[in-house]
């Protein structure tokens, strides 16, 4: 088992294996590609949740030769607001510890004592910084920021978010070909380091393929492409079509390198998406969020340990309170530079006698949970530990002692003063991180749910307690497991949990591929979104005006072909022509991610 922080063969500890940076003689395309290692797999870039410390845990399920697989891309960043303040580039990107108020040197020559975080050559590479832009100069300043720490820098043509639409960049561009290929085009001229960029397919396959071609005629060495189209988002995702990406596999260069991305659910999609579209790589972005171990292969039967659960029926995955210790010492090592704290061993059922189990006799399990009291054992805790800012360290940390699961009330006095002060993007990220991590978990256990939402940005103890209580919640859940391990393997539950569907095709229904991914709530799992026609059937989004008249027009050539079309009735108004979700929707379980 790969450990992060210990003696196995992880590939943090293996670093100096992976690639360095750019060399001075610039390579493009799959000569590129090839330098890298020809990786398979893709880590996306996602706004605020590919940063550093996401990616170090990813990558520590791996181990270091399979690490090697894997590119990373960092988040999206806007290159004129990276561009125009240092804060911005420090809140965002933090590859030096002195920071980047000036550009850095071309060949990134840096003391080894100023090297920080993002790009560090010995733990995250490859690496790929991607970009939103409109503007060829500005997009050109801030790849000169970043050059030096990367192995590329990526063009983000993808997102179809409303900010993108308003600030003009991502999927808003696709019709501005022009401007795209000077955007590519500029970088392809001027770094010292290859450019890629992301795209989602259009209407047809054949302008999705003239609009691939502009793309590498400016200079990009990859291409990603996102299975869906723009208006594909949300409650109206629906499944990416891997048939457009085999279109262009087979018609556009045969040195072309293509990565895949879209319906990544699972590790097994990975290889499932390479046979079917014929890509080089596959990357998945809210299959990483929802478990990061995505990439790494199961255990083999027996040497699961004690970070890897398996069920009857042979099923299984990572549990979330490993996933959840890995996640906050990777932080301390590499964000807070701090020792992580001791840690008893993960529970096992094993670890009690049999009796024990099956009569319910462990009496930590019955603790006031609901009420957030923990036992009256007392741990010593470094407030060092909780430094916020990720530099600066109090040489005078002092030690002091506290009721496990609550802070003393002057320790979190100063913390909620000093929240203000964390702008670190690594521990910006933590609270939503979690929530993805823990989404089955906190459905249940409610405890949980509300300390993590109490939790603040570098609230360390407060995370720490949250910890805790999964902790907690988990021994539960696999001693219940083993009293009665027959409520979690029947799929008969899962069906009426999905409202009782009939046996509908793939592209009607969610319900086979929630079956399919489905484990015990202490188990990493992905997020599966609902198809729109279940997510209209749910109330979960309503019809504009312009789908409301495409399908009434749909319902008349229905009625005269004797079918039935689904209505929606008291259907909001958008004056996009496109679905809206209500304000107080709450994402609910089973949802087609990627």
């Amino acid at each position: 088992m790969a450990s992060p922080l210990g003696n196995g063969k992880s590939s943090l500890e293996a670093g100096h294996h992976l690639p360095r940076p750019a060399a001075v003689q610039k390579l493009t395309g799959r000569e590129f590609y090839e330098s890298l290692g020809s990786p398979k797999m893709i880590l996306a870039p996602m706004v605020d949740q590919s940063e550093f410390a996401w990616r170090i845990l990813t990558r520590s399920f791996m181990t270091a030769e399979s690490s090697r697989d894997l590119i990373a891309y960092t988040p999206m960043l806007h290159s004129r607001m990276f561009t125009e303040t240092v804060k911005f580039r420090d809140n965002h990107f933090q590859p030096l510890r002195s920071g980047l108020s000036s550009l850095p040197a071309a060949d990134g020559a840096n003391e080894n004592s100023d090297v920080y975080l993002d790009g560090n050559p010995a733990i995250d590479r490859p690496l790929f910084v991607q970009f939103c832009a409109n503007s060829p100069d500005e997009l050109l300043e801030a790849a000169k920021y970043v050059e030096p720490f990367c192995d590329a820098v990526d063009l983000n043509l993808g997102c179809p978010q409303g900010i993108a639409r308003k600030g003009r960049y991502g999927a808003f561009l696709q019709e501005d070909w022009q401007l795209i290929y000077k955007l590519i085009n500029t970088l392809h001229t001027s770094l010292r380091v290859p450019v890629t960029a992301k795209m989602r397919v259009l209407e047809t396959r054949e302008k999705t393929l003239e609009y691939a071609k502009v793309i590498l005629s400016a200079g990009a060495s990859i291409i990603t492409v996102h299975g869906r189209q723009r208006d594909q988002k949300g409650h109206k995702t629906g499944l990416a079509d891997w048939s457009m990406l085999r279109y262009l596999r087979e018609n556009l260069p045969p040195d072309t390198v293509i990565f895949a991305n879209g319906n990544i659910l699972q590790h097994d999609d990975i290889e499932r998406c390479l046979k079917e579209t014929g890509a080089d790589g596959v990357m998945s972005a809210e299959g990483n969020l929802y478990d990061p171990t995505i990439f790494a292969k199961a255990p083999a039967v027996g040497e699961e340990g004690r970070e890897y659960w398996r069920g009857r029926n042979g099923k299984g995955g990572y549990r979330m309170d490993a996933v959840y210790r890995r996640y906050m010492d990777i932080l301390y090592k590499y964000v807070l530079e701090k020792t992580p704290p001791m840690r008893n061993p993960l529970f096992l059922p094993s670890d009690l006698p049999a009796e024990a189990i099956f009569t319910g006799s462990d009496t930590d399990a019955n603790s006031d949970r609901e009420n957030d009291v923990r036992p009256a054992k007392r741990q010593k805790y470094n407030d060092s530990n909780a430094n916020l800012g990720g530099k600066a360290h109090s040489p005078n940390s002092k030690v002091v002692e506290y009721q496990i699961g609550h802070p003393p009330k002057k320790e979190r006095k100063e913390n909620k003063q000093q929240q203000a002060k964390t702008t670190s993007p690594n521990l910006v990220a933590m609270q939503a991180h979690l929530f993805h991590l823990l989404r089955p978990l906190v459905s249940q256990h409610h405890n949980v749910r509300d300390a993590l939402a109490r939790s603040r940005a570098g609230d360390i103890p407060a995370f720490e307690n949250v910890l805790t209580l999964t902790e907690q919640a988990i021994k539960e859940g696999l001693l219940d497991y083993e009293a009665d391990p027959g409520k979690y393997d029947t799929p008969h539950s899962l069906n009426a949990e999905m409202g009782g569907h009939e046996e509908h095709g793939k592209d009607e229904s969610s319900l086979a591929t929630v079956m399919a991914c489905k484990r015990p709530w202490w188990v990493c799992q992905p997020y599966v979104r609902p198809l729109p026609k279940e997510a209209l059937e749910k109330g979960s989004l309503t019809l504009g005006k312009k789908d409301r008249r495409r399908m009434e027009i749909e319902a008349v050539e229905a009625k005269k072909n004797g079918e039935s079309i689904l209505r929606s009735s008291g259907a909001a108004d958008d004056d996009e022509g496109g679905f809206v979700v209500p304000k107080d929707e709450i994402l609910k379980e089973g949802m087609v991610c990627g």
